[in-house]
């Protein structure tokens, strides 16, 4: 294995390690999208949820679902925490894979086992979230000034990779669930991460690795601690106030005064109280540290000062994109449950046609997310933006950002309406789906890809890690509101009230995402309009 002061790799030359890490990334991806998207669909029919009566089961999979989720986007903060302060991004990465093996051998092992299934799914978000920080920074450090300028192939073969994995994972682990069961469902993506570990690890000796970084004096955290502690009279008690309500949020056992009083964690459930302490301690911290930031001016640099200013500009960004991914990761939740409820079309394939081109699971249906993706960057590139530009509206990151939420909106309002006629006793096929395929996939990738690039320009080189982890926390967060929705739909008195208004709580479900969508997208446009952008890329 290489250190970080070796001779560089031959110039201009692809270092000859990047193949063990692309390959690592294939073998993963088809792992990760293989067992996800067919989560929902195997719990709806599973042992593990027999306790659960059958109307609701379908509710307490998307609940799961979502926890599992949650927990993915945010473990990178530990795989970050790792790699920067003890480990180095070599050693996360290999050590979080195998906690990832063995999450998906208590997958398929543990079928009907709910204590050890739902073990793997915590070992697997632990070790998928993790190495997510670190794979591509990773890449990254494998490049110096000779051959900087194949980074962006590598990158691009990365993206392409990702998609690539996806879709085939999409459409044949749900036929592998029909057709031979959960134990190999669940054991293929299994093999495959295994598979991808041992290339991994084959690379191990030509790698160019970076050593932990020490303690920072002036790191994101340390400036607003010191900030916290600083505060005027005012941000002191916006910080209490916060850290009242974290406090009313955290489940703290038989002896816990705040449940006593409120009864609120009972009604979340612990994990959804634990993330929403997070969000309520995060949102009155920021404007307290916002307020004090002036006073340990002085005691760190100017421009660190100055740098945190910007993360907390760009957070307040973050808080409607939330809103986004809390609609786009339901295509493997709320929508899979929709099409169990359709007609599944039936193909006159060719005698020489495989079987396995025929659809057979409502779950095959999110195949159709990395095909749009891999479809629309190129035609946006080369159709939809020029063509903007023609009618005289410049694509700015921050329009295509707010396009991107409020497109999310419109695909739910199309899968409301489907809803609709389902409910109403209509016969759909399932490719009734493609629509709001389409208008989603749209929206992530207006959103997705911008986004991220976005907000890594506007952090400095030092904070571009702080801005990553604050972006994998938005889609935990996201994940927190569809549990909150659900739970409260639950509810007697919110369901007769849905009933009471001559419509189903599923379809209701669906239009109050659309409109929580259109919401966010006026509050992230109304903020893009004062957001002064600026540009932290460095220096040729």
């Amino acid at each position: 294995m290489s250190t970080a002061d070796s001779p560089p790799p031959g110039a201009g030359k692809l270092p000859p390690q990047i193949p063990y890490i692309i390959g690592n990334e294939a073998c993963e991806r088809f792992s990760f999208y293989g067992m996800r998207n067919i989560l929902t669909d195997f719990l709806t029919k599973s042992a593990i949820l027999v306790a659960v009566a059958e109307t609701d089961r379908g509710q307490a999979a998307k609940e799961i679902f979502h926890i599992f989720v949650m927990g993915v986007y945010f473990f990178p903060l530990l795989g970050g925490w790792l790699s920067d302060r003890f480990w180095g991004k070599y050693k996360t990465i290999f050590w979080l894979s195998l906690v990832y093996c063995a999450g998906n051998a208590c997958l398929a092992f543990f079928v009907d086992d709910k204590f050890g299934f739902y073990a793997g799914l915590l070992l697997i978000s632990i070790g998928s979230g993790g190495i997510k920080p670190c794979v591509s920074a990773f890449v990254g450090e494998q490049f110096d000034q000779s051959n900087k300028h194949l980074a962006k192939l590598v990158f691009d073969a990365f993206y392409w990779i990702i998609n690539f994995g996806s879709f085939f994972a999409s459409w044949l682990i749900p036929l592998t669930l029909i057709s031979w069961g959960p134990r190999w469902a669940f054991g293929i993506p299994g093999i495959l991460m295994f598979v991808a570990t041992f290339i991994f690890w084959l690379g191990r000796k030509r790698y160019v690795v970076e050593p932990p970084r020490p303690n920072d004096p002036n790191a994101f955290s340390a400036i607003c601690v010191a900030a916290l502690g600083a505060g005027s009279t005012g941000a002191r008690v916006i910080l209490g106030i916060g850290l009242l309500a974290t406090a009313a949020l955290l489940p703290l056992g038989g002896v816990d005064f705040w449940r006593m009083l409120v009864d609120i964690e009972p009604y979340l459930g612990t994990v959804q109280s634990w993330c929403l302490a997070l969000v309520v301690f995060l949102g009155f911290g920021g404007v307290a540290v916002w307020l004090s930031l002036e006073r340990v001016r002085g005691k760190f640099p100017d421009e660190e000062i100055d740098g945190v200013r910007a993360v907390l500009r760009v957070l307040v960004l973050f808080v409607p994109v939330t809103a986004f991914w809390s609609l786009f990761d339901q295509k493997a939740s709320t929508w899979v449950l929709q099409g169990k409820q359709m007609l599944l079309p039936v193909w006159d394939l060719p005698s020489w046609a495989p079987a396995f081109l025929q659809l057979k699971n409502a779950s095959q249906m999110q195949s159709l997310n990395p095909l749009l993706v891999m479809a629309l960057i190129p035609f946006n590139n080369a159709v939809l933006y020029p063509l903007l530009r023609k009618l005289g509206v410049e694509p700015t990151a921050l329009r295509r950002m707010t396009a991107g939420i409020a497109l999310a909106g419109l695909a739910w309002i199309g899968a409301g309406l489907l809803q609709l006629r389902i409910d109403g006793g209509a016969q759909l096929s399932i490719l009734w789906q493609v629509g709001p395929y389409v208008l989603l996939t749209l929206g992530e990738v207006l959103l997705s890809a911008t986004g991220l690039e976005f907000a890594y320009s506007q952090a400095p080189a030092k904070l571009k890690g702080v801005i990553m982890s604050f972006w994998t926390l938005a889609v935990t967060i996201g994940g927190l509101w569809v549990l909150l929705v659900n739970k409260t739909v639950k509810g007697e008195s919110a369901t007769k009230a849905i009933e009471g208004a001559g419509i189903g709580v599923t379809s209701f479900q669906m239009f109050f995402f659309a409109a929580f969508a259109f919401a966010a997208a006026l509050a992230f446009g109304a903020y893009a309009q004062r957001y002064r952008v600026v540009d932290h890329y460095r220096k040729a």
